[in-house]
């Protein structure tokens, strides 16, 4: 991506004169840096570059006080990092390291702190661009988790995805060349296996060392100069796409007997994965179970993986990952089980004879499953949505789903996913319909913001396609962004409905916990902290038509929008990551003592540190709640 052309979509540069982009791109230079490559470490003095992706990801980590690694961000093409020590002289807070090969235009610090005297501006943005006291008490805490080697070597195949282990660029050959130019690119390169690929570069086949042994050494008045690739090639690559996760990868590799599969972008090669690759790490019964989802055919067999996720989570946890990256590990694993669970109920109904009728229809997953923020026993929040059928195809189309969302709403919670208490289900005939049933299910959930309506649209707003056709899941995001703009005071009563409650902090900043009941003594760190935010960041993303459905992900948009400060977004961000993280714990502990997981915990069981960022997490949350209150509160008639 151009560098001007990026820095003018940028804050803060876009607030700069048209002048100011030519020096910038006069001065720049452009560098290339390998995959896994630490560009620059935690606490080394300044190089004196301000760093722009042109193409290529890089992980910003922090070193705990435990002295662990945390990969607290990413940035991609077009977005910058490095630039505060240029103002402030201090070594780097955080380190940067590529994910994948990486080019970036390097911008000198000479010339930032020239621009810099002219526009206060850029200093201030850079200097304010710092870890808060929520996120260094986090990165305290979850230091204390971790375990030993051994369990973060489990951790490693549930969070590392394709894209960060794969070989690339792939060493290839077309169809047309011969037997011979194959044979000495495998010598050159020390390799046993070619790529053969199309004139797109899309990927046909593969040729190894032992096909030319087989089908050309060992073969009599075989000429290795005249016969082509194509005449002994392998057809049929497997391929998975680079965010494929890597146990899913090694599960599929070690069931099909495969040496290697080929990882594909929009139709073209980007990397090679091989067995051996996959096998440096520990190939332990999770990990083989988690990656045998889309293959199991039994409901019983998926319960078996689900009661496997709490093995995944302690070793994500005792591996030190980010809260953020924990949830959407879990809630892919959780969304492949329930996929898989539609489909053996589907598979099951027209196996029995039932006909699926001519519609085009798709299953949303809502509520903590959509926005990928499930943790290790999310309850069930499901629909249907159908094209526009006609009137007369009702019957016949109810004949077949209205038994299918009870087999699969049964099925799941035979899994393990409980009913949930609202019934947002499949099979609640609410919570199914065609397109034009679900744009008059808003418009009177908008026209009437009565508490119930309000509920049910928070939920329903936060959807996920995960099988049939997505595009009629995009289509009803359409409607959703189109009716919240014509009536912007549903926003008004979704404030007033979430805002009725406070975190659970007193007078002198003391804790509020239940005074009677099963909860007695506890807090809430759902219903005190994290729903908060998840509901604040879901208005003002609803009243920009922000399409994203993740938290952070909003709340990233909502920065880039100017609607959030980088800082005030920071500090959300860190809140937000230790109230799950808690809450994480609290689950993963209650299970192991064979109980059941919830949210409320005792804030005075916890440590000094512990406490005082629980604390500070709920802070963030009122001051986010403050800042939605004012920004909702003006008249919405």
């Amino acid at each position: 991506m151009p560098l001007i052309k990026r820095l003018r979509e940028t804050e803060p540069f876009s607030q700069l004169p048209e002048s100011v982009f030519h020096e910038l791109r006069e001065a720049a230079t452009v560098e290339k840096y390998p995959q896994h490559t630490d560009i620059f470490q935690q606490n080394a003095e300044p190089t004196g570059f301000l760093y722009v992706i042109k193409e290529g990801l890089v992980a910003i980590t922090l070193i705990s006080p435990g002295g662990v690694v945390m990969t607290v961000d990413y940035r991609k093409e077009g977005e910058f990092f490095g630039g505060t020590p240029i103002f402030t002289g201090e070594p780097y807070a955080g380190g940067a390291r590529t994910v994948k090969p990486t080019e970036c235009y390097l911008i000198p610090a000479g010339i930032l702190q020239n621009l810099q005297r002219r526009y206060p501006l850029l200093s201030r943005h850079f200097t304010h661009l710092v870890l808060s006291r929520v996120r260094n008490l986090y990165a305290e805490i979850v230091s204390q988790e971790t375990d030993t080697a051994i369990a973060q070597m489990e951790a490693y195949p549930f969070k590392k995805r394709l894209s960060e282990i794969m070989s690339s660029p792939v060493i290839t050959c077309s169809p047309q060349e011969s037997v011979k130019q194959a044979a000495r690119r495998l010598t050159e390169r020390d390799i046993n296996c070619l790529i053969v690929v199309g004139p797109s570069g899309e990927p046909l086949g593969s040729v190894s060392s032992q096909d030319l042994v087989a089908k050309v050494l060992a073969a009599e008045e075989v000429d290795p100069r005249e016969v082509t690739v194509s005449e002994i090639m392998q057809t049929g690559v497997q391929e998975m796409p680079p965010d494929t996760f890597m146990y899913e990868a090694m599960a599929y590799l070690t069931r099909h007997q495969l040496d290697y599969l080929t990882v594909v972008d929009r139709g073209q090669l980007v990397g090679l994965v091989s067995i051996s690759d996959l096998m440096r790490y520990r190939c332990q019964k999770a990990l083989l179970l988690l990656g045998s989802i889309r293959e199991e055919k039994s409901l019983q067999g998926l319960a078996t993986i689900h009661r496997e996720l709490v093995r995944v989570a302690h070793a994500l946890m005792a591996e030190t990952r980010s809260t953020p990256e924990v949830m959407e590990i879990l809630s892919y694993i959780h969304q492949a089980i329930i996929r898989r669970s539609f489909q053996l109920c589907f598979e099951e109904l027209t196996s029995a004879g039932q006909t699926p009728p001519p519609v085009r229809f798709c299953l949303l997953i809502m509520g903590s499953g959509g926005r990928r923020e499930m943790l290790l026993r999310p309850d069930q929040d499901h629909g249907l949505i159908f094209e526009d059928f006609p009137d007369r195809m009702l019957p016949e189309v109810e004949a077949f789903f209205v038994p299918l969302a009870e087999k699969l709403t049964a099925a799941l919670a035979s899994i393990g996913y409980p009913l949930c208490e609202g019934e947002v289900m499949a099979s609640t005939p609410a919570w199914r319909g065609r397109l034009k049933d679900w744009s008059q299910r808003i418009g009177d959930w908008l026209l009437d913001p009565e508490p119930i309506h309000v509920r049910e649209s928070s939920i329903f707003f936060d959807f996920y396609p995960l099988a049939g056709d997505a595009e009629l899941a995009h289509g009803l995001r359409d409607l959703i962004g189109e009716a919240i703009q014509s009536h912007q005071g549903f926003l008004y009563h979704m404030m007033a409905l979430d805002l009725r409650y406070k975190v659970p902090l007193g007078l002198l900043n003391r804790f509020v916990v239940e005074k009677e009941g099963t909860h007695q003594g506890l807090l809430s760190v759902k219903y005190g902290g994290s729903m908060y935010i998840v509901d604040c960041i879901r208005m003002f993303s609803l009243e920009r038509n922000i399409t994203e459905v993740s938290t952070l992900k909003r709340l990233k948009a909502l920065v880039e929008q100017n609607v959030f400060a980088a800082e005030t977004a920071e500090h959300i961000r860190a809140a937000f990551e230790a109230l799950v993280f808690f809450r994480l714990r609290h689950e993963v502990q209650a299970l192991d003592r064979g109980g059941k997981p919830g949210h409320f915990i005792d804030p005075f069981a916890l440590s000094k540190t512990e406490q005082d960022l629980l604390k500070e997490a709920f802070q963030a949350v009122a001051k986010l709640q403050d800042a939605t209150k004012r920004h909702f509160s003006r008249s919405p008639f």
